[in-house]
C-alpha cells in the first residue's frame, strides 16, 4: 500500500498543496427520496429491474419490477432503521422505496464512487438514533460536509480502493469458507464418534439417567460484582462453549438463597431461543455449586458430564429437537420432551475415552474459530486504516478559498 499511498500524496502537493475545500451534500448532489411499494406491488408489476429498500443483505434488493424510476450512476442511502446510514453504489436502471435516500452529483468534479467511500466513513456519525428507530434523513444528509479533492485525485483513490476492497471481499470468502469447512469437519467426526449401534449397548431416555431442575427467578438485573456465582440463559449463546468451570456474572448471597442451583457435573441446558438451531444449547458444567436463571434447566445424572453435552450437539439431537420446538418469535422445547429422548449408555471408562477424543478435536476446532476470525477482524482493520489514511485531508484554509 506504500506505493499507492505515495502517489495520492505526490499528487495532493502538486494539485492542492493548500489543502482541499469540503463541501456540504446539498451542495453537490441532488437528493430524492424513494416511493412506498408494498409486496403486493412487486408481485403484481414483478420484472427485471430491481427496487431497492433499507436491508443490507443482496445488496438491499427489496424485488424487482418491470418499470423503473432512475437510470444512470448514483448513490442510494438507508434512511431508517438498523442499517441506517448504510451507503450503496448505483448504476443502471432501478427504483428505491421510500425508505432509501438517492444522492445524484450535480456539479462537475464529483466522482460518484469517490463520494460512496467518503460517506461509508461520515454518514455513520450523522445517525441519530432517537425513539429507538435510528434515522438520517435527507434535511440531515445535505448538510454533511465532505473533502472534495481535484478529481484526479478522486479517480486515483477510487482505483486503489477498488483494487483493496476487491481483493478484501476474496480473502473474507476464503476464510469465511475455510472456518465452514473446518467446523462441518469437526461436527462430522463428532457425530461419527457418538454414533452407536443400537443392538451393542443400552439405549435410555434422559429421564432414566437423571433429573431435571428447572432455574428460576434470576435476572440479568440482578447481577453483582462478586457473591455466588450465576449463569443466566442467555450467556449460554453469548459467552459459554461446549464446558466451564467459572462463572461470569454473580449474585448476592441473599438471593442466592431463593435461587435454583445447578451442580459439579450438572449439564445446563437453554430453554428458549429464538431460533430452533440454538433452542436447547447444552453447557457442561464443571465448577462449584451456582444460581441458574428461568428459561434454562440443570440436568443432573450419573453419566460424563462431558459425554452428555457432546451428545447434546449432535446432528441426531438436532433433528430430534426439530420435530418438538414450538412457537413463533420465541422458540421452546418442553421439557419432557427433552427427558424423552433417547441416548446410547456405553461404560463409564469408554465415554471417557470418547471425551479425550472429541476434547482433542474440539480444541483444534476452537483454535482455527479464533485463529481465522481474528485473521478476518485483522483484514478489516487495516482496510479501515488505509481507506481512512486516503479519505484525510486537510482543509483549505480559507485566504485560499473561492
Amino acid at each position: 500500500m506504500t506505493k499507492p499511498m505515495n502517489r495520492i500524496e505526490k499528487l495532493i502537493t502538486e494539485l492542492c498543496p493548500e489543502g482541499v475545500e469540503f463541501k456540504s451534500i446539498g451542495e453537490i448532489c441532488q437528493i430524492n427520496r424513494g416511493r412506498v411499494m408494498s409486496k403486493d406491488y412487486l408481485k403484481n408489476n414483478a420484472g427485471d429491474y430491481p427496487v431497492y429498500s433499507s436491508q443490507t443483505v443482496e445488496d438491499g434488493v427489496f424485488g424487482r419490477i418491470k418499470t423503473y424510476d432512475y437510470d444512470g450512476e448514483y448513490l442510494t442511502w438507508t434512511t431508517d432503521g438498523a442499517n441506517a446510514g448504510s451507503i450503496f453504489y448505483r448504476k443502471g436502471k432501478f427504483s428505491i422505496t421510500n425508505v432509501c435516500g438517492l444522492l445524484k452529483a450535480k456539479v462537475d468534479g464529483v466522482n460518484t464512487k469517490f463520494l460512496l467511500y467518503i460517506l461509508a466513513i461520515v454518514s455513520k456519525k450523522h445517525v441519530s438514533a432517537g425513539m429507538g428507530n435510528p434515522k438520517i434523513m435527507s434535511n440531515v444528509m445535505e448538510r454533511i460536509e465532505v473533502p472534495i479533492p481535484p478529481l484526479a485525485i478522486q479517480q486515483e483513490i477510487v482505483k486503489i480502493l477498488d483494487t483493496f476492497t476487491t481483493l478484501k471481499a476474496e480473502l473474507e470468502a476464503e476464510l469465511e469458507a475455510e472456518l465452514e469447512a473446518r467446523k462441518k469437519q469437526y461436527d462430522y467426526y463428532r457425530d461419527e464418534l457418538l454414533t452407536f449401534n443400537e443392538r451393542e449397548l443400552r439405549w435410555a431416555p434422559l429421564r432414566e439417567i437423571g433429573i431435571m431442575i428447572r432455574g428460576n427467578g434470576l435476572q440479568k438485573k440482578d447481577f453483582t460484582e462478586s457473591g455466588v456465582g450465576c449463569i443466566h440463559y442467555g450467556q449460554l449463546y453469548t459467552y459459554y462453549g461446549t464446558y466451564a468451570n467459572k462463572t461470569k456474572t454473580f449474585v448476592s448471597p441473599e438471593l442466592a438463597k431463593k435461587l435454583k442451583k445447578a451442580r459439579k457435573g450438572d449439564v445446563l441446558i437453554s430453554g428458549v431461543s429464538e431460533n430452533i438451531k440454538d433452542v436447547c444449547k447444552p453447557l457442561g458444567w464443571l465448577g462449584d455449586e451456582i444460581c441458574i436463571s428461568g428459561d434454562m434447566f440443570a440436568f443432573r445424572h450419573n453419566q460424563n458430564t462431558k459425554f452428555i453435552t457432546y451428545l447434546l450437539q449432535t446432528t441426531s439431537f438436532s433433528r430430534y429437537k426439530e420435530r418438538f420446538a414450538h412457537g413463533a418469535k420465541v422458540i421452546r422445547v418442553k421439557q419432557d420432551k427433552i427427558l424423552d429422548y433417547k441416548i446410547p449408555i456405553p461404560p463409564l471408562a469408554e465415554q471417557e475415552r470418547i471425551v479425550a477424543i472429541l476434547d482433542k478435536f474440539a480444541a483444534l476446532a476452537n483454535d482455527i474459530s479464533i485463529g481465522l476470525p481474528a485473521e478476518l477482524n485483522a483484514r478489516r482493520k487495516q482496510y479501515e486504516y488505509y481507506l481512512d489514511k486516503l479519505l484525510t485531508f486537510t482543509p483549505l484554509k480559507k485566504e485560499y478559498a473561492n
